[in-house]
């Protein structure tokens, strides 16, 4: 007696399917529920040693000065006791008219460890203080 097989190759079924769909997107509403909206910054002026606070939004292009400043993503570590804040910022001097370097500063920052990715300008410091 030759047994018959109910599993027809190429075919998938619809119920399965369905209910794998459903659990993939169930595990990612973490990940959209904790993102992030704003950026906490700290910037120094070297001229006159005058340091300004600023909340800055995700994806929106802020002016301080002669700097253009924008925040694209903003993380905060889930693992540790003391969370590790990252965030990838890109910043333009409005005053360097070289075409060449479009950006100043275009990459990741750490909260904690501001010299891993040196942000180096003539005239400012911006430190990374926590998203939220």
């Amino acid at each position: 007696m030759q047994l018959k097989k109910n599993i027809k190759l190429g075919k998938i079924n619809k119920k399965i399917f369905f209910y794998f769909t459903i659990l993939i997107l169930l595990s990612n509403i973490k990940s959209f529920a904790t993102d992030l909206n704003s950026v906490e910054v700290k910037i120094l002026d070297k001229v006159s040693s005058i340091t300004t606070q600023l909340t800055l939004n995700i994806y929106e292009e802020t002016k301080f000065e002669n700097l253009i400043i924008k925040i694209l993503k903003c993380k905060n570590s889930e693992f540790d006791d003391n969370p590790e804040v990252t965030a990838y910022m890109q910043v333009q001097d409005i005053t360097l008219k070289n075409n060449n370097k479009v950006f100043v500063f275009n990459g990741w920052t750490f909260s904690s460890s501001p010299s891993i990715s040196l942000f180096d300008h003539p005239v400012y410091d911006i430190w990374l203080i926590k998203c939220y």
